[in-house]
Formats: structure tokens, C-alpha cells, sequence
């Protein structure tokens, strides 16, 4: 079912956004700011729910790509994401019906709002990653056969790049990070263009609608001082997304973190308190990609990974990590669609280089 987002909306859907974007897909901060502007500019979004997209709408989904720690230093005009857009409807000479995110998670779930707001295009409630993932390839549209060519990216000076490279996804990833680094680490960008059949073929369903669900859940559950976290195990379990489980409690005592090749890239170690003892460590590539407890996987990609404020269960993006933060580190399942062979050899553990088999997070962590 379909429904209207307004500038109310936005404060939920960006802790929400912020929380499944497992540490990265940027902060949703800076998104929330560019879509409330646009709202109270020019109206609020209609939201679709996938199964009221004509089988044969085009969708473009729009984004930002880059180093989320870029973003922190470089804020984005606000122009680049509707000219990536126009520029790929130009290429292929047909217009847009709609457009949708490409993940759910950080900046990227404001993204397409923005581009909404601004064009007065309906934005589909609906992703390809569930999650953030930290490469274009890494899409369920991809998984499920969808080309992300041809795509345009748009820098901040009115710069637009098209890139074509047929059903080679990875190549295109390559080539545009290469565009990226060069527009100063974060760009633009209009990809994975597809039918209304694809949509519902490929994507994940009602993720901006999961989002706003999560963050309100954390808010209403702070407000009613309980406990956050099992507020939100008890949402996800009715979801696709149907496993939380604490992974650790501690605080923060090392984080190493660098920016490299259009990536924000690095581990950090997370301490027991209180007479516990134990240590987490966690990996990342713009998203948490495993945490480990005294060296056991508790959790894996692309199960979600998600460090929290300890009190108020504020989801901490990767590039915010500090020294010294208390927390809660969670493991949440992913849908099936993203567990499937395909899937896994796209974007699961091996796709990044880790020695670790994917698990369950519901296997590695009993209830």
C-alpha cells in the first residue's frame, strides 16, 4: 500500500536508515537535512509499495557512492543526484516512472526522497542490498540478473559521466570508483534502470517502511524507558528480517580507520566492563563486515552487523567510532534473498576476503 512521507517521517527513518545501514552507507544526517529543505520546498514524497509499480514503469534507483568519511568534510550540493538521474534518462531517451534506493541503509535511503521531493517522482518502497553494502556490484538486482549499466554519476560542479560496461557489474563498480576518487571520494550516481517486474523480481521489499519502523521503535521505547533493544527484536521479528541477537556489551578502546581507493576502511576493538571479561573486534569496509568474540565469528556478512549507543541505543556509523563510546553490538538475520548461493558468492564474506564460511547469525548465536 502505498503512502505519503512527510518531513515528520524523517527523524525515524534516518535512525532507522542508520541502524540497517549496519555502520556505513554514510550518515543519514546530512539526507535527512537535504530532504526536509526539499519537502518544505516542494511537498511531500508518495511512497509505492512494489506491487503497485506497472510491470513495464521504468525505475532508476539513485545514490550517493564514495567514503563515508568524505562526506563528513565534502557535503553534497543537493543538485548531483537529479542530474545523475537526467543524464541517464538522456542516454537512454526514455523518462523515468519512478525511483528507489539502491540500500536501505545511511544516506542512500534519503537519496531517492530527495531526488522524490525535487522531481516529483514517487520513490518504491523497496532496495537491492537490505542493508548497506560498500560496492555497486553488491546488489540483489545484480544477484538476480539486472545490469547495473548503463549508469551515470554526477559530481558536485555539474560534472555527469556515463558508464556502460553491458552485464559486466563489477567492472562497472571499478571504473566508477575510479570516476569517484576523482570527483573528490563521493559522487552521484543513477544505475540498475529496470522494469516494474524486475522490481518486484529482485528487490527487497518495504525496506524504507522497515526503516521507519525501527527508528520508531528505538525512539518510542526510549520515550517509555524500556529497553530499546528488545523493543527492536520484537519489531524485526515480525519482519523478513526475523533474528537480533546481542552480540556484545562493552566499550570501545581501539579504532583504526583509514580512507583509501573511495573506501572508509578499518577494525576496532570493543572491551568488557564491569568485571566481564572478553573482547570484540570488528572488521569494516564502509559497513561492519564481521564481529568476532575473543576471535569466534558471532556474526557475519551480509548479516547485519550494528554497534549502538549502550543507552540509547543510537545507531553508530563506522566513521564515528571512538574511543572510549559505550556500546551494544547486535547481530540481525538477513531475508533469504540475500542467503541463496548467488548471493553469497556476490556479497558474503568471501566477496570481501575473509577466511570465515557464512553462518547464520541465529545458528552462531543461539536464543
Amino acid at each position: 500500500m502505498s503512502w505519503t512521507l512527510t518531513e515528520e517521517h524523517l527523524a525515524d527513518l534516518a535512525r532507522g536508515a542508520a541502524l540497517l545501514g549496519t555502520g556505513g552507507g554514510g550518515d543519514p544526517h546530512v539526507g535527512q537535512l537535504l530532504v526536509r529543505q526539499a519537502i518544505r520546498e516542494h511537498g511531500p514524497v508518495l511512497v509505492l509499495d512494489p506491487t503497485e509499480v506497472a510491470d513495464d514503469a521504468l525505475v532508476i534507483p539513485t545514490a550517493q557512492m564514495g567514503a563515508p568519511t568524505v562526506v563528513f568534510e565534502k557535503l553534497p550540493a543537493g543538485t548531483e543526484p537529479v542530474a545523475a538521474l537526467r543524464a541517464l534518462e538522456y542516454h537512454l531517451d526514455r523518462t523515468a516512472d519512478a525511483t528507489m534506493p539502491i540500500e536501505c541503509g545511511g544516506i542512500n535511503s534519503m537519496i531517492p526522497l530527495l531526488v522524490g521531493a525535487l522531481t516529483g517522482l514517487p520513490v518504491v518502497d523497496a532496495d537491492g542490498m537490505g542493508r548497506a553494502f560498500p560496492e555497486l556490484q553488491m546488489e540483489t538486482f545484480s544477484v538476480y540478473g539486472v545490469p547495473g549499466s548503463p549508469m551515470a554519476i554526477a559530481g558536485e560542479g555539474g560534472e555527469t559521466v556515463v558508464i556502460d560496461t553491458r552485464a559486466d557489474n563489477a567492472r562497472m563498480e571499478w571504473l566508477a570508483r575510479g570516476v569517484t576518487v576523482r570527483l573528490g571520494g563521493v559522487a552521484h550516481i543513477a544505475e540498475y534502470a529496470m522494469s516494474g517486474a524486475d522490481v518486484r523480481r529482485t528487490a527487497i521489499p518495504r525496506t524504507l517502511s522497515l526503516a521507519l519502523s525501527v527508528g520508531r521503535a528505538i525512539r518510542e521505547a526510549r520515550q517509555a524507558n524500556t529497553d530499546p533493544v528488545a523493543r527492536l527484536a520484537e519489531v524485526l521479528a515480525d519482519t523478513l528480517y526475523g533474528h537480533l541477537r546481542v552480540l556484545f556489551r562493552g566499550k570501545v578502546v581501539d579504532v583504526e580507520r583509514r580512507t583509501e581507493a573511495g573506501f572508509a576502511r578499518g577494525r576496532a576493538r570493543v572491551a568488557a566492563m564491569g568485571g566481564a571479561t572478553g573482547q570484540l573486534e570488528l572488521v569494516f569496509q564502509n559497513e561492519h563486515l564481521v564481529a568476532l568474540v575473543d576471535g569466534e565469528v558471532r556474526c557475519v556478512v551480509p548479516d547485519l552487523v550494528c554497534v549502538l549507543d549502550a543507552e540509547q541505543a543510537e545507531p553508530i556509523t563506522t566513521e564515528s567510532l571512538r574511543y572510549g563510546q559505550r556500546v551494544t553490538v547486535v547481530g540481525i538475520s538477513t531475508p533469504e534473498l540475500m542467503r541463496s548461493p548467488q548471493a553469497l558468492a556476490t556479497f558474503g564474506p568471501a566477496a570481501f576476503g575473509l577466511p570465515y564460511a557464512f553462518r547464520p547469525v541465529e545458528e552462531l548465536v543461539p536464543a
